[in-house]
C-alpha cells in the first residue's frame, strides 16, 4: 500500500457481508465497489481517516479504494483492508474464493450444523466453523476464565477485608453481647445484630464502588486498545445496562454478609459467663 512499509492483507467479498461479525467503530460497511473499511492501525500507520482515499499496489494495476468505515479486526495486526471483489476485478480478474460466509436461519442449532457440515465437507478437505458475533475460539475462552477467576479474587478479598473488620468489632463488644444474651436474647437474634451492622456499609459500597467502576472501565478500557492502536467502539466498552447495575450494586451488601458471617457465629456460640468476664 503506498505510504506504508511491509505488505497488508486485501480481503474482497462476493455480496453484502456485513452480517458476517465485523464491528464497526465508525462509518459503513462497503456497499458498492471502490470502497473499503480498514482497522484502527491501518489508519493510524497510514495518517488517514474515513473518507480518505489510499491506493492498493501489488496486482497487475493499482487499485485506488475510498475508506468509508473503521473496523475493530486485530488480525495481521490490523494491516487489512476489506472491499468488494469488483473492486479488484481490473487488476486481478482471477480470484480465488477462500471460505464462504454461512447465514443460518433463526433457532438454528449451529454447532449440530457445523457437525453435519464438516461430515459433509471432510472429503474436500474444507473445514467449518462457527464465525459472526456469536464466535467464541480459545483466545476468548481463556480470557473468560481469566475474567471470573479475578473477579472471585476480588470477591474473596473484599470478604476477608469485612471479616476483619467485623471480627474486631464483635470482639471489642463482647461484653455488650452478654449482656444482651443474658437478657434473653437467641442466637440467631445475635447473628442477625451481627449481620445487620454491615448492611448499611454494604450498600454504601455498592451504590458508590460500581458507578466508580463503570467510570474505570471506561477510561482504562480506552486506554488499553490505544497502547495497541486500537479504538474500541461504544458496544464494546458498554457492556452493562441500567437494570444490570442494580445487582452490582446490592453485590457490596453481598460480600459484607458474607464476610460478617463468621464473626456472627462466634458471638452467636460465645458463652454468657464467659463474655460477661470480658474487659
Amino acid at each position: 500500500m503506498s505510504g506504508l512499509p511491509g505488505t497488508v492483507d486485501v480481503v474482497a467479498f462476493t455480496g453484502d457481508a456485513s452480517w458476517g461479525g465485523y464491528t464497526m467503530v465508525s462509518g459503513r460497511w462497503i456497499d458498492r465497489p471502490g470502497e473499503a473499511v480498514v482497522p484502527t492501525p491501518l489508519l493510524t500507520a497510514t495518517g488517514t481517516r474515513v473518507g480518505d482515499t489510499v491506493t492498493v499496489n501489488g496486482l497487475s494495476a493499482p487499485v485506488t479504494v475510498r475508506i468509508v468505515g473503521e473496523i475493530l479486526d486485530p488480525r495481521n495486526d490490523g494491516m487489512q483492508v476489506f472491499t468488494d471483489s469488483a473492486t479488484l476485478t481490473g487488476a486481478h480478474p482471477d480470484l480465488t474464493e477462500s471460505s464462504h460466509h454461512i447465514a443460518v436461519a433463526p433457532d438454528t442449532d449451529v454447532p449440530a450444523y457445523v457437525t453435519a457440515l464438516n461430515k459433509e465437507l471432510a472429503p474436500l478437505g474444507a473445514t467449518a466453523r462457527t464465525g459472526g458475533l456469536g464466535a467464541g475460539g480459545d483466545m476468548v475462552l481463556t480470557l473468560n476464565a481469566l475474567s471470573s477467576i479475578l473477579t472471585l479474587m476480588l470477591v474473596a478479598v473484599a470478604a476477608l477485608g469485612v471479616l476483619n473488620g467485623v471480627l474486631l468489632d464483635t470482639r471489642e463488644r463482647v461484653r455488650e453481647i452478654g449482656v444482651h444474651k443474658a437478657l434473653g436474647m437467641t442466637p440467631r437474634q445475635t447473628v442477625a445484630m451481627v449481620l445487620t451492622s454491615v448492611t448499611v456499609t454494604g450498600l454504601v459500597a455498592g451504590a458508590v464502588g460500581v458507578p466508580l467502576g463503570v467510570a474505570l472501565h471506561g477510561r482504562v478500557l480506552p486506554a488499553m486498545g490505544d497502547s495497541v492502536g486500537l479504538r474500541l467502539p461504544d458496544s464494546v466498552i458498554a457492556v452493562y445496562h441500567g437494570a444490570e447495575l442494580l445487582p452490582l450494586a446490592l453485590g457490596g451488601l453481598l460480600i459484607a454478609t458474607l464476610g460478617a458471617l463468621l464473626p456472627a457465629g462466634w458471638a452467636a456460640r460465645a458463652r454468657t459467663a464467659t463474655a460477661l468476664r470480658t474487659e
